[in-house]
């Protein structure tokens, strides 16, 4: 099969999503090509079977904002002729999803299916604002097969859009021998000394992500504890939580690492992973945490629901709950024993409900059918 993968090429999870999918297709003898921007980040070393193709934006006086949706359209078509794709494969429904149906439109539309892939932000952000409303709605609709990342999201999207179009739901994933344990804790030894306990956060440090919130638990506990805290990503709310850092005196206690492509080698560093979102689709991040092998504490809005049972693999609380956050970690700080059967727990749960190879099944099946 020749399948074109649309999708951002940034840290967020619809982008790393999409290029381990892509990967493991290709691993699999599929044709695959991204079609997008930039590379996508964890397209990082050669693999037979996988192309990229930059899509290249123009700029021309007349246009207040560069279009890139109809470079993105005029590029995939372009790919569809060159290479005979069966299938595009759109994460994120504006503007993926509508330059896939303008390509298919402008080739021949027997030929060619469009599979769309909802992502979180797509749906509640985007694609409800007024501007983004109609041409969100017609995308889905008109896309072959629809694909949700959690039951939440398609309930959101049913209640927001109708429903419609079916939806199916797919779940992230991980792939759970590249996100494992690490067998010691020596590699911590830059960041927190023998005996301290380590907190991370990562994220793309939008609004969304609450990264304020992750500061004032961790304030609360290094009151009372030895406690080092990690904070991996960028975004636009990176300058802010620097400052906020200084502005509480615990630049010494806190450890900004920027974007990480290679999160597998930083996560395993944790002995506890801090979430607390105003609201996750599904929670990616959370999930390569666990099955890492590290305790997880993640919002209680959204799809984390569906991953995380209180108390057994993780911890679920309200984004603005910092009493109870302090509460939970304070409790597994004195209690190792407890919390190394909640790291088994996450563990085991990745392993064995959110594997790679179910997922890559699954999607192909949805090809198929588009296919007919």
């Amino acid at each position: 099969m020749r399948i074109g993968m649309v999708c951002y090429a940034s840290h967020g999870g619809s982008g790393i999503v999409a290029t381990e999918l892509g990967a493991s297709l290709a691993t699999r003898g599929h044709e695959v090509h991204f079609i997008t921007n930039d590379v996508p980040v964890r397209l990082n070393r050669y693999r037979e079977n996988l192309f990229f193709h930059r899509v290249e934006v123009d700029t021309y006086p007349v246009f207040p904002y560069t279009p890139y949706s109809l470079n993105l359209a005029a590029k995939l078509l372009e790919v569809i002729h060159t290479h005979g794709l069966d299938v595009l494969h759109a994460h994120y429904a504006v503007p993926h999803a509508t330059s896939a149906y303008l390509a298919k439109e402008m080739h021949r539309p027997e030929e060619v299916r469009t599979v769309t892939t909802l992502h979180g932000t797509d749906i509640t952000l985007v694609g409800v604002k007024p501007s983004f409303y109609e041409i969100t709605k017609f995308s889905i609709e008109r896309s072959d097969r629809v694909t949700a990342v959690s039951d939440w999201l398609r309930e959101k999207t049913y209640e927001s859009f109708g429903r419609e179009k079916d939806i199916e739901v797919i779940p992230n994933f991980v792939d759970s021998e590249q996100f494992r344990p690490f067998p010691g804790t020596k590699e911590r030894a830059p960041f927190a000394a023998e005996g301290e306990f380590v907190l991370m956060h990562a994220s793309n440090f939008r609004p969304v992500k609450n990264v304020e919130t992750v500061i004032r638990v961790f304030e609360r506990l290094r009151a009372r504890y030895p406690v080092k805290l990690l904070m991996v990503g960028d975004g636009p709310r990176l300058l802010p939580a620097e400052e906020m850092v200084r502005s509480a005196g615990l630049a010494e206690s806190v450890h900004f690492l920027g974007a990480q492509e290679y999160l597998e080698d930083i996560l395993p560093l944790a002995d506890l992973f801090l979430l607390p979102s105003e609201h996750e689709s599904f929670g990616l991040a959370a999930l390569e945490a666990m099955s890492a092998g590290v305790g997880v504490v993640v919002t209680d809005v959204g799809g984390t629901r569906e991953i995380v049972r209180h108390g057994e693999n993780g911890f679920l609380h309200a984004p603005d709950d910092v009493d109870g956050m302090v509460e939970t970690i304070a409790g597994l700080l004195e209690d190792s024993s407890r919390l190394a059967r909640v790291e088994e727990a996450a563990r085991r749960t990745a392993v064995e409900k959110y594997g790679l190879d179910e997922a890559v099944d699954r999607y192909l099946k949805v090809y198929e059918d588009a296919l007919g």
